[in-house]
């Protein structure tokens, strides 16, 4: 139990120091003439079978109200009605765009494919070239000013991709349980004064649901066909661009973007067991989290019921002492999800049900090592070769 306070003692102090580094949230202040001509920037949306979200995600994008922006959509062969809804978008704004479908090659993830060829795509209408790419998943909603906000820190920051994590909508408990560990593993392990000095790709992270960068240094890193058959952009861009000598960060745009990732258990299951083996790369690294987790976040409510269900909680004996230690490991644990809940506006369940959460997402890391190693990761009914769209979120 001594090691167990450890365990959940440092992430809740790196919490707490990456808090600081994350920033406060943006607010979406428009791009103004004082600050200079606002650069080009395209939105990048790879789409599959995405009716229920395509409008909604254009809209509030051309709603966000940056001056000079085109959004970009790859149809990924949808079988539903997106391409129709495209149609009627392109029809009535000619800030939208339809990247022709190309045959996806041997060896390549769909997402990764379509984002590829939204890169390559020339100036819209004898525009100026791009000078930053947003890639972006079609279920996001934005809100006014995100891009500008976006923008102006990528530059004040000096960076070549910046990154955020839109607040993440839940509706049924396993939602609530799984989609918040995206912040509960990024602030309880990511060294975030280390990714803002240095350029280390171990150091690194962002996500798929909103990555700006800028177009020669994505070009430069070899697009996203430097990581062609990977599930986890949002691990594989970041990298690829500190390992061709760019930058990546970080900003806090919780209230300038959402998006609702799954819906019910099978979806979250099977979303999350795409890449969540992927994003940390090692059966070393899954075997050594398991344990920090289990000791750390799981074992010490199960041991402090027990010593109060044998009645042994006087601190002065021995059980009495572990009982107490494991009350300070478990009341640490749900102190650090407490001020992540508060700070990205998640549920309270998740903060109470903490020791479920971890072991939900114990499983599912376990499970997707699984599928890696059988060939079998897939979404949407098809293999890690033929992925698709907007589905791989992360």
């Amino acid at each position: 139990m001594a090691g167990a306070v450890v365990l959940a003692a440092v992430p809740l102090v790196m919490t707490l120091l990456n808090l600081r580094v994350y920033g406060a949230a943006a607010v979406g202040t428009p791009w103004t003439e004082a600050a200079g001509p606002a650069p080009r920037v395209r939105v990048c949306i790879p789409a599959r079978n995405e009716e229920a979200n395509i409008e909604g995600c254009v809209d509030s994008l051309l709603a966000s109200g940056y001056p000079n922006l085109e959004v970009a959509v790859y149809n990924d062969a949808s079988t539903d009605s997106t391409g129709a809804i495209l149609a009627r978008l392109c029809g009535r704004e000619q800030r939208v765009r339809v990247v022709a479908t190309r045959p996806l090659p041997s060896g390549w993830n769909g997402k990764q494919w379509g984002c590829q060829k939204l890169g390559e795509a020339g100036p819209c209408d004898g525009d100026e070239s791009p000078g930053w790419l947003l890639f972006t998943d079609a279920d996001v909603r934005f809100e006014r000013g995100v891009v500008d906000a976006a923008v102006a820190r990528a530059v004040e920051l000096k960076t070549d991709l910046l990154s955020t994590f839109p607040r993440q909508v839940t509706g049924t408990l396993a939602e609530v349980l799984v989609v918040p560990m995206i912040h509960f593993v990024l602030f309880s392990y990511l060294p975030m004064a280390r990714m803002r000095s240095t350029r280390d790709p171990a150091t690194s992270a962002a996500c798929g649901q909103f990555m700006l960068v800028k177009t020669d240094a994505w070009q430069a890193a070899g697009g996203h066909g430097s990581f062609k058959d990977s599930m986890h952009d949002g691990i594989r861009l970041p990298r690829a661009i500190r390992a061709s000598g760019g930058h990546s960060d970080l900003f806090d745009a919780t209230s300038l973007c959402s998006v609702r990732m799954y819906r019910g258990f099978g979806q979250t299951w099977r979303g999350f067991a795409k890449n969540a083996y992927e994003g940390l790369g090692s059966p070393i690294l899954l075997v050594a989290l398991t344990g920090m987790h289990l000791i750390g976040h799981v074992l010490p409510p199960a041991v402090f019921f027990w010593a109060g269900w044998r009645s042994e909680m006087d601190l002065s004996s021995k059980p009495g002492m572990v009982a107490g230690l494991a009350a300070l490991a478990w009341i640490m644990a749900m102190v650090e999800r407490g001020i992540l809940a508060k700070r990205f506006g998640q549920s309270p369940l998740c903060v109470v049900l903490h020791p479920v959460s971890v072991v939900l997402m114990t499983a599912i890391q376990w499970w997707s090592f699984v599928l890696q190693l059988t060939g079998k990761r897939a979404w949407r009914g098809r293999v890690a070769g033929e992925m698709s769209g907007s589905v791989a979120k992360l």
